[in-house]
């Protein structure tokens, strides 16, 4: 079973912030597999769907607790789905790649990101796989309030297609081997 977790805030404040990427990916992708918005069951700390793609049992997940916190509720549904570390993705924005950029690794550290870096404390793991969504930075603006403002209309045209390309990676990783997966989408 692969468990694909989106983070970001909960609260209609946050819809639609660059922080939230990861929570817009997991809504387009289950958009793309038929379900509605509201098929998200409360749980875990979060909202998640069950479901197959091509055959494999996958849960999408987006945990509720603020972004500094995200790790309780990965760590909620990791034990109780019994999830292996290496059956994890997370996607996350990233100020470090410009905005709509799309990188996937295996692992690594939290590159400064709270969520990241909660999700590392609460597995006690590094290695778990990550989809991270460029969302730039903008050297005017304090980052708190960067990464909790709405994206513009100019990058909003930056990041829909990315949403669309992080979801067939995630599709792609049901059939493919993550080397093969990397390979494909780590491309500018």
């Amino acid at each position: 079973m692969k468990l694909i977790v989106g983070i970001g805030n909960p609260g209609l404040e946050y819809q639609l912030t660059r922080h939230n990427v990861g929570f817009m990916v997991i809504d387009h992708l289950a958009i793309k597999l038929g379900y509605k918005l509201d098929n998200f069951k409360d749980g875990y700390f979060g909202g998640y769907i069950k479901t197959k793609i091509n055959n494999e049992d996958v849960i999408l997940f987006k945990p509720y607790t603020y972004m500094n916190d995200s790790g309780r509720g990965v760590i909620a549904i990791v034990n109780f789905f019994k999830i292996n570390l290496d059956d994890i993705v997370v996607i996350h924005d990233d100020l470090d790649l410009e905005t709509g950029y799309l990188r996937i690794r295996k692992n690594g550290g939290s590159g400064g990101h709270n969520g990241i870096k909660s999700i590392i404390s609460n597995l006690n793991s590094e290695e778990f796989k990550r989809i991270r969504i460029g969302i730039a930075k903008d050297k005017n603006i304090d980052v708190v309030n960067y990464v909790l403002g709405k994206f513009t209309k100019e990058e909003q045209t930056l990041i829909k297609p990315t949403l669309d390309l992080a979801s067939n990676a995630i599709i792609d990783m049901t059939t493919n081997t993550f080397d093969n997966v990397m390979n494909k989408y780590n491309k500018r």
